[in-house]
């Protein structure tokens, strides 16, 4: 296939957030005065992905995502918190990560003379444009869209929608979407009748209900994809 325009999603595709969010929460919990432990790591990742999940399902609103995580978490574990204050700390600190998937750096040079690049991700738009800047990869793309600023999330057809009308001479036939999430990116990509190659870094195994084009088990895998 002769693709022209790569639609990347950014957290754990190009960008290492499990990384940037270990060190952010660790610090964020210790200035807080709260040892960073496995208990209180797995706790708020339970309430986080709960949340994130019924984002994704258009039941919540993000902001309800970004302020209640914290204060939820820290219920459970028997205290109190603003978690929109919490919130806005763990953005700052999250906001200086900018750890790069292997391949990352060389993948995007190598391709950014020959393909249109983009960003789409369900992160928050200044959080996710300062890590990208950091990163040394912002340059490189010609837009990024978040679904903070379009109003609504992968896999959500609307959200590919906003991404096809905002792109110039977009062509789905043409256009391929790269992420390592089955249920945001490549349903999403299903739902928007593009090709996708899921990034399958842990041997998942594939869904009977989602079909990507491709799959990939590292970055350079890509290349022999588009060709470049």
């Amino acid at each position: 296939m002769n693709y022209k325009i790569l639609l990347f999603d950014l957290d754990d595709t190009l960008l290492d957030f499990a990384a940037n969010e270990q060190s952010a929460l660790k610090h964020l919990f210790e200035d807080n005065g709260i040892d960073f432990t496995k208990e209180v790591f797995d706790t708020y990742s339970s309430v986080n992905k709960r949340l994130w999940a019924a984002y994704e399902k258009g039941e919540i609103l993000l902001d309800e995502v970004l302020n209640t995580r914290f204060s939820n978490a820290l219920f459970s574990l028997g205290k109190k918190a603003d978690g929109k204050l919490w919130e806005q700390n763990y953005r700052e600190l999250l906001g200086n990560g900018h750890e790069m998937i292997e391949g990352a750096d060389r993948l995007i040079k190598r391709l950014s003379g020959s393909f249109r690049m983009f960003i789409v991700t369900n992160g928050v738009t200044e959080t996710q444009i300062k890590r990208l800047k950091l990163s040394g990869l912002y340059s490189y793309f010609e837009d990024i869209f978040t679904s903070q600023a379009i109003g609504y999330q992968k896999p959500a057809a609307e959200f590919f929608d906003y991404v096809k009308s905002h792109v110039k001479d977009f062509d789905a036939k043409n256009t391929l979407m790269i992420g390592d999430s089955l249920s945001s990116d490549i349903k999403g990509g299903n739902l928007a009748g593009i090709d996708t190659c899921w990034i399958n870094r842990n041997s998942a195994a594939p869904s009977a209900d989602i079909k990507s084009t491709y799959s990939i088990a590292n970055l350079d895998e890509l290349f022999d994809i588009v060709g470049s």
